[in-house]
């Protein structure tokens, strides 16, 4: 059988807060595995942990105890400034509220990641052209020019998904995506992003709605810090091999157990 290496891979990963005898435990000892080509949805009631599983596999914490695996670098204990450098190379985020800044425009917000990569040699022209083309690929080319107020929720949302894509990464982490979202715009998001991932893109999406995350192709159930649950859905296209994954689910609950 074919060896894929994860995109994603935490190994008994611990988040524990407080001190002393008040300690509570975010996460215990979650272990999951994601590969490349998934699209994944993590669901849990609130406090289950999955917020703050999305802060670690998103660089912006590191978990108490255990390991986790990023593109096969252990980034578990790098310093805030290298965690910076992941988050801006590997990374892409797409938020439910948007995040856009207001005074720039559609295309100045899907720009704005390239001026943070200090070896990015790209000129001014060149920033331009490649903003153009992430935002005609999520089909907002006529909307270049409008600020976030002159669009919609749903449009906004797709300059979003434009900005996430425009480093190219090799995640990209969703949270709540839809949720600011009326129905029709949330199917076209969650259309979108499965457009997406058909050519290729890894995504990893946190939404406390199942029919949202019944168009993904997995679903991670977490509750109390735990994978509870570990199932792919019915209808997935993926284009990995389905025994493959089955397997990685069920080694992954395995060892949740």
């Amino acid at each position: 059988m074919t060896t894929i290496n994860p995109i994603i891979e935490t190994v008994d990963i611990k988040k524990i807060y407080g001190m002393g005898d008040v300690q509570v435990a975010a996460l215990d000892g979650l272990s999951i595995r994601i590969l490349p080509g998934e699209f994944v949805a993590i669901m849990g009631p609130s406090g289950s942990g999955k917020s703050t599983l999305m802060n670690i596999l998103a660089c912006l914490d590191h978990p108490s105890e255990g390991q986790y695996f990023l593109d096969d670098q252990d980034v578990s204990h790098l310093s805030r400034r290298e965690l910076a450098l992941i988050r801006n190379q590997k990374l892409g985020f797409v938020f439910q509220s948007y995040n856009l800044l207001p005074r720039m425009s559609a295309l100045e917000n899907v720009e704005l990641p390239m001026m943070y990569q200090h070896h990015n040699n790209m000129t001014p022209e060149q920033r331009i052209e490649r903003a153009q083309a992430a935002l005609e690929e999520v089909g907002l080319s006529n909307r270049a020019h409008h600020l976030p107020k002159e669009l919609s929720g749903g449009q906004q949302q797709r300059v979003a998904i434009a900005r996430a894509l425009i480093n190219d990464p090799v995640l990209i982490l969703a949270d709540e995506p839809t949720g600011n979202l009326d129905s029709r715009s949330s199917i076209e998001i969650i259309n979108l992003l499965n457009r997406l991932n058909e050519r290729g893109r890894t995504i990893v999406m946190v939404t406390h709605e199942p029919d949202i995350a019944g168009y993904t192709k997995r679903v991670l159930h977490i509750r109390d810090g735990k994978l509870e649950k570990d199932h792919l859905n019915g209808h997935s296209r993926s284009k990995l091999d389905r025994g493959l994954i089955e397997q990685i689910s069920n080694e992954t609950l395995e060892g949740a157990a």
